[in-house]
């Protein structure tokens, strides 16, 4: 018996909480059950949920969950205070103030072995990081965390530029601070979006924590269809590909083809949208579900016909910040062109190094920065600009991917050695006489690859038409079809859970 109340109730290292466990959907039923008691009251259901969002993150990464609540204390103070005093100079300080510490923080826990490891590469010096905040726990809490390395608290980057923007958007006068500390704290910790995002602006979020609680079928029915999407898209699409081709080819390429280089690249391609989307999809559904609409993170981005359309369908949430907050803040377009491409090219080399501590995600920023400035200049003198022909669309497409997922073998490769490995086997080992034994031997894998770029492709239209019939559905067939999803994943289940791949980001 106490064996199992601290499995429920306290941190377990070595299985952090994540939507696809099946003691999350427990905690969710016992959340819900407890919410229908709550939920007409305003106050009561803000506080409720901020009470189990901070325990859901303590589940998910521990001791960080002080982190958060004295950020969130810290964020929730200079927001009201930018919004108090009058003098411009004494607000400007403020917002620097609240934007430097959230940086700060973030730039120690996620960069400070990267900029370390750097500095000492550079000048040949031998400087160590010390985790001060592992050795606390480990005193005061008895965990065992390293010292010689600083761990990432789950979700960082997330709600990093979530509390940037609440300040900012306060100073710019598009928002009025969040009054209530329980309120605040209940928008940073929302649990269904707090450790993988969508990035959710108070701007948006913000009115709906004074609205009653709404909640129509239709919207119940695509509340569900949305979280058994990404169920399916996380469990049996992304982990499926993940642990039978993509983690063995890229752990070690010199042992395989350049062919098997190649579709792992594409393949990791569609592991990755089915993550990430998929957390999203969860998180846009369980939100619904409690009455709060979290806006769309991704729009079909493989249908993208050029790099610049693919940033649109991308990863919205990210994308949009970084023009609101960065691009367009140094100057965005409207500097002159030699200034646009340098604003474009530092906004994205940020955005790479956002996504993680290491070179490889600085190069992937790159590169994408050089795809988006080629797309700047090509779409002014191409012949093709305003052709609507279908083959024409389907070259740009593909080309499009292609260039998506190849800038990946550096966000994908743990090592620079492991890119440069894969990308020589490519270059100069493609063994093309073998791919049809390769083909037939990772059918399967190839297979469910195929399963998901076809229905991706799907006409939106048709997307729309399937969704339809599900969220009008009646309740029997609704748990008929819920039945039958959670048999196919249970079959593709793997003998490990896979965490989601933006948890480290």
């Amino acid at each position: 018996m106490l064996e199992t109340l601290k499995d429920i109730f306290l941190f377990d290292q070595e299985s952090p909480l994540i939507f696809t466990q099946l003691f999350f959907w427990g905690f969710f039923a016992v959340v819900m059950a407890i919410y229908s008691v709550v939920y007409k009251n305003q106050a009561w259901r803000n506080t409720y949920l901020f009470f189990i969002s901070v325990f859901f993150y303590y589940k998910t990464s521990g001791l960080f969950v002080l982190l958060l609540l004295i950020a969130t204390l810290v964020n929730f103070t200079t927001g009201l205070a930018i919004f108090v005093v009058k003098e411009k100079w004494q607000r400007k300080s403020i917002l620097t103030f609240a934007v430097v510490l959230n940086l700060t923080v973030l730039a120690y826990f996620k960069y400070a072995y990267f900029f370390t490891e750097s500095f000492n590469a550079f000048f040949h010096t031998d400087y160590a990081v010390f985790n001060y905040f592992a050795q606390w726990s480990n005193t005061v809490a008895g965990t065992h965390f390293s010292l010689d390395h600083v761990l990432l608290p789950i979700g960082l980057s997330f709600y990093t530029f979530q509390k940037i923007s609440y300040n900012i958007d306060i100073y710019r006068g598009e928002l009025k601070p969040i009054s209530n500390f329980l309120d605040f704290g209940f928008f940073v910790f929302f649990f269904p979006q707090l450790v993988a995002g969508p990035i959710v602006r108070a701007t948006l979020f913000a009115p709906q924590l004074q609205k009653e609680y709404d909640l129509t079928k239709q919207e119940f029915g695509i509340a569900v269809f949305w979280i058994l999407n990404g169920l399916l898209k996380k469990m049996v699409i992304s982990d499926y590909l993940s642990v039978n081709f993509v983690d063995r080819i890229f752990s070690n390429p010199n042992a395989y083809t350049g062919f098997e280089s190649v579709m792992a690249c594409y393949a990791y391609s569609m592991q990755v949208y089915c993550d990430f989307s998929g957390y999203t999809d969860i998180a846009i559904g369980l939100s619904l579900l409690m009455g709060f609409r979290l806006t769309p993170n991704f729009n079909s981005p493989y249908k993208a016909q050029s790099t610049a359309e693919f940033w649109q369908r991308w990863h919205i949430s990210l994308s949009t910040w970084l023009r609101d907050y960065l691009y367009i803040p140094i100057g965005g377009n409207k500097k002159g062109e030699v200034r646009t491409n340098f604003n474009l090219m530092i906004t994205m080399l940020l955005g790479g190094l956002w996504h993680g501590a290491s070179w490889n995600f600085v190069i992937w920023g790159g590169l994408n920065g050089l795809g988006l400035l080629f797309y700047r200049y090509w779409r002014r003198i191409s012949p093709f600009k305003n052709d609507e022909r279908v083959p024409v669309k389907i070259i740009a497409i593909l080309i499009t991917l292609t260039f998506i997922t190849f800038t990946r073998i550096f966000f994908r490769a743990d090592t620079m050695q492991i890119a440069f490995d894969m990308m020589n086997k490519i270059a100069f080992d493609m063994q093309w006489a073998l791919a049809p034994q390769i083909v037939w031997s990772y059918r399967l894998v190839f297979g469910v690859m195929l399963i998901g770029y076809a229905v991706h492709w799907l006409p939106t239209s048709w997307k729309q038409t399937y969704r339809g019939w599900f969220v009008d559905s009646p309740v029997y067939a609704k748990a008929a079809v819920a039945t039958v999803a959670v048999f196919i994943i249970y079959q593709a289940l793997s003998s490990d859970l896979q965490p989601f791949i933006y948890f480290r980001f």
